[in-house]
């Protein structure tokens, strides 16, 4: 168990020991909500929630991050606050009349969400069919991911360029804790919904830029890009942004197109590269010093007017003990 001041336990345990601040910890312990979500809910004046909220981040128990010119805000996850924090959402009684009705409210607000994402993804259908329908069916190369992430369980994984969350649906359920990035809050609008619906409670998501992310360093024991490449400018720099996240022996895995001639997806979306040769993609991991450990090609069979697409996997080479400050090294 994390240790802390006894003057910021005091702090922890008086913010908490509110019933409006208590009814919003039992619902941040349940999805990232915004303000406006949580007035909804809660049936007060924005001011009055945000002056609660503001406490609850000060002491610690809960998280805020920016979307655009949304905030959202969740249980904090790490230290000894937000240990104090699941513990009292742990002990408060499942069928409290109060919580049971908030409970309900925040049904509608994820139904809400749900419709507005599926407007967003009926929109954008008939161009994500059309260049399904250029490769190997997902399924295979969702597969093909499994094979290479495993079942093991994972500390921390990020999903760069989430869109629609797929990816941290198939790996969430294997980490304590995941992280999607993207830059479209439309797209994390889509994969809120399809996360809130999977159940999974143990991921984040946040807008940002790939070529800055709004994650810690060394923190993650896999990092996925899937389908994010070719809409670089500068793949080099994005990805030497990705392997500062990982931690000593983690993963950066990366699905991609092969080379390829079709001039239309750069035409009519936004595709900058045609596709990534195995020795390229090589290059830039190396360049980024971590080891290339896997290069797979899914390709399509015999439809030559088909992709194939490329899976890599680049390791750190670094062992836990280079984290550590020299002084902590030599003593070992």
């Amino acid at each position: 168990m994390t240790q802390a001041p006894l003057s910021q336990l005091i702090a922890a345990l008086e913010a908490a020991g509110e019933i409006t601040r208590l009814r919003l910890l039992a619902l941040l312990a349940e999805a990232e909500l915004t303000v406006t979500e949580l007035v909804t809910i809660l049936g007060q004046s924005q001011p009055r929630i945000s002056r609660h909220l503001k406490l609850l981040v000060e002491a610690g128990l809960i998280e805020r991050h920016r979307e655009g010119a949304w905030a959202f805000f969740r249980l904090a996850d790490r230290g000894a606050t937000a240990e104090i924090a699941r513990e009292i959402v742990g002990r408060i009684e499942s069928d409290d009349p109060q919580l049971a009705a908030d409970h309900g409210r925040l049904g509608e607000v994820r139904r809400a969400r749900a419709e507005q994402a599926a407007r967003y993804f009926a929109d954008q259908a008939t161009h994500w069919d059309r260049i399904r329908s250029l490769h190997v069916p997902e399924e295979l190369v969702e597969a093909a991911v499994r094979d290479i992430v495993g079942d093991r369980p994972f500390q921390a994984v990020l999903d760069l360029g989430t869109g629609t969350g797929r990816m941290l649906e198939l790996i969430a359920p294997h980490a304590a804790r995941a992280v999607g990035v993207d830059q479209s809050p439309a797209m994390l609008n889509v994969a809120r919904s399809r996360l809130d619906h999977a159940g999974l409670r143990n991921v984040q998501l946040r807008q940002g830029d790939i070529y800055a992310l709004p994650v810690e360093r060394d923190g993650y024991d896999l990092v996925v890009m899937h389908q994010v490449l070719h809409y670089l400018d500068d793949p080099a720099r994005a990805l030497r942004e990705a392997a500062r996240t990982l931690r000593p022996q983690g993963r950066l895995v990366i699905i991609d197109f092969a080379p390829h001639a079709h001039e239309f997806l750069r035409e009519q979306h936004a595709h900058r590269r045609l596709g990534f040769a195995p020795e390229e993609v090589g290059a830039l991991l190396r360049d980024c010093g971590l080891d290339v450990e896997l290069q797979r090609d899914l390709t399509p069979g015999d439809r030559r007017d088909k992709l194939t697409v490329s899976l890599w996997v680049g390791r750190d080479p670094r062992i836990a003990s280079d984290l550590l400050p020299l002084t902590h090294r030599e003593v070992a």
